[in-house]
């Protein structure tokens, strides 16, 4: 039987083995002050490669193990551990293989043969360990601990911003309301910085809700509780910098007050949902409450995102890109078949592939993708996909604009003459935009030539209107001219109608090159 000896329950003069877990969550040190460790600290030196790996590529967490050994050392100097290094370097292969758990073996393997207490928290190398018959300290993850992060959010903060050289800033407010206000006097130094950067990865490697989504050279992105934190530092920014995000307020797809004929175009017609706006404006917001309403009409839901910073019940499970590749998270939805797929922050071809793969296997789509105009987010999938392709991809697009929904597009394919044009035998497929409240065409997009033409209809009809009207002017100068759909009017004084009859075929010429019906009247 092996024998779990707890923090609680504390040990003295022996020997302990940490594994790079420990040391990265920055607990070890912490146990000594606290008195529940003494004796011997032996670092294996597969721990030290490993973090000097991790440290070379510019990935925090390898800072952050390097910087816990170096508090260790500060320990030993105070007389209250004493700290060896021991065992082998590991070989390049098995640095590669951490994830598999080879730096793990080692440093499990050491312990077990010098008798020593084995510290981790992580699950699978306490189990191995507890298998093997040796004694472990493990370190169960804590549910949560104050930041000193947080303590620059107050109730109206949206996002606070960190920077090197510079004053703490936050952003206070609503999405489109907010204002950019100081959270301090004095400029932010870079040790200081670095001291909150440690804390959030340690508390990201310790706490449930902690997820470090991506740590590359230069940036780490981590989701935290509630928190989206972004962290970037030399060479990819002059200087370090640390930028979290959190979401105001929870909303239901109620509280957006939406005509009913909204609600149910999404209850029994829309599958291929885009949600479109400007970063800040509330887009997250409102995908998170769509989930929210499908899943309370009793549809399976899934998300994808990167970082995970949805608030959502457990019924919808919340799928990281960062951790699967695309071909993985492609076959788990196709075998699980969710009724609908929320994909947050769409940003590149592969995410746009991912999308339209899904939503023509008959899966209910919701992307969320930053633009500056409704029709922007429908251009972002032009020469992604064939033209024709894309109303059976798109049905709906939602713009978000202030955290309200500012405008509401449908899109339909047809074959007409577009507008515009004259010839007949011009006519061709169009994909039209409408406006989905007012039913009013908007936009037409169609290929001419070898080009891809994205039309505002409204703007066309104004342009061909004046165009016409000049014309009408130029050959009857004293006429009034009115224009209804294809019908012109032109209205001329009594004293010049003689003049105007004999200017009759220049104005049927008129009529044969736009495609329209002039009508001529007397004015009494």
């Amino acid at each position: 039987m092996s024998k779990i000896i707890t923090p609680i329950a504390g040990v003295s003069e022996k020997a302990y083995v940490p594994d790079t877990s420990v040391l990265i969550e920055g607990v070890v040190s912490k146990l000594v002050k606290q008195g529940k460790i003494k004796g011997r600290i032996i670092i294996h030196r597969a721990v030290l490669a490993e973090l000097e790996h991790q440290a070379n590529e510019g990935r925090m967490t390898g800072f952050a193990g390097l910087e816990e050994i170096s508090r260790l050392r500060l320990l030993e100097h105070e007389g209250l551990i004493t700290i060896e290094l021991a065992g082998e370097r590991p070989r390049y292969t098995d640095i590669k293989m951490a994830k598999s758990g080879a730096i793990d073996a080692l440093i499990r393997d050491y312990a077990y043969e010098v008798g020593a207490i084995l510290i981790t928290g992580d699950k699978v190398q306490a189990e191995v360990a507890r298998a093997m018959g040796m004694q472990i300290l493990f370190i169960p993850p804590i549910s949560r601990e104050k930041l000193r992060l947080e303590e620059y959010f107050d109730k109206d903060t949206m996002s606070v911003h960190l920077k090197e050289g510079t004053v703490p800033k936050a952003k206070k407010g609503r999405p489109g309301e907010w204002k950019f206000v100081d959270l301090g006097l004095k400029p932010m130094t870079k040790e200081e910085l670095e001291s909150i950067t440690r804390e959030i990865i340690e508390a990201a490697k310790r706490r449930p809700d902690g997820f470090i989504e991506i740590d590359r050279p230069g940036s780490t992105i981590i989701q935290l509780g509630e928190y989206r934190i972004v962290i970037t530092r030399p060479p990819l920014s002059e200087g370090w910098e640390i930028t979290a995000v959190r979401p105001l307020v929870k909303l239901r797809l109620e509280d957006y007050k939406l005509p009913p004929k909204l609600l149910e175009r999404f209850e029994t017609r829309a599958e291929g949902i885009l949600i479109a706006g400007a970063p800040g404006m509330g887009k997250t917001t409102f995908a998170q409450a769509l989930a929210e309403y499908y899943m309370r009409k009793g549809r399976i839901v899934k998300t994808i995102e990167s970082p995970r910073d949805m608030r959502l019940p457990p019924e919808i499970t919340q799928y990281s890109k960062t951790y699967g590749t695309s071909e993985e998270l492609h076959d788990i939805l196709l075998l699980s078949r969710p009724d609908y797929t929320v994909f947050d922050e769409m940003r590149n071809d592969e995410d746009f592939n991912l999308y339209v793969d899904l939503r023509l296997a008959g899966i209910g789509m919701i992307g969320v993708v930053h633009a500056t105009t409704p029709i922007d987010a429908v251009q972002r999938f032009i020469r992604r996909v064939e033209l024709g392709m894309i109303p059976s991809i798109i049905d709906t697009v939602v713009y978000i604009n202030k955290g309200s929904v500012e405008k509401v597009y449908e899109l339909h394919m047809t074959v007409k003459l577009p507008t515009g044009l004259r010839e007949a035998e011009l006519s061709r497929p169009v994909v039209e935009v409408r406006d989905f409240l007012t039913g009013q065409l908007e936009y037409e997009i169609y290929t001419f030539g070898e080009q891809t033409m994205v039309v505002p209809v409204a703007k066309t009809k104004k342009t061909l209107e004046s165009k016409l009207i000049r014309e009408i002017q130029r050959i009857v100068p004293d006429a009034r001219v009115e224009v209804e759909g294809n019908v012109v009017n032109v209205i001329v004084p009594r004293d010049a109608a003689r003049v105007t009859m004999r200017r009759a075929k220049k104005l049927k010429k008129l009529e044969r090159k736009h495609g329209i019906s002039i009508r001529l009247r007397i004015e009494s």
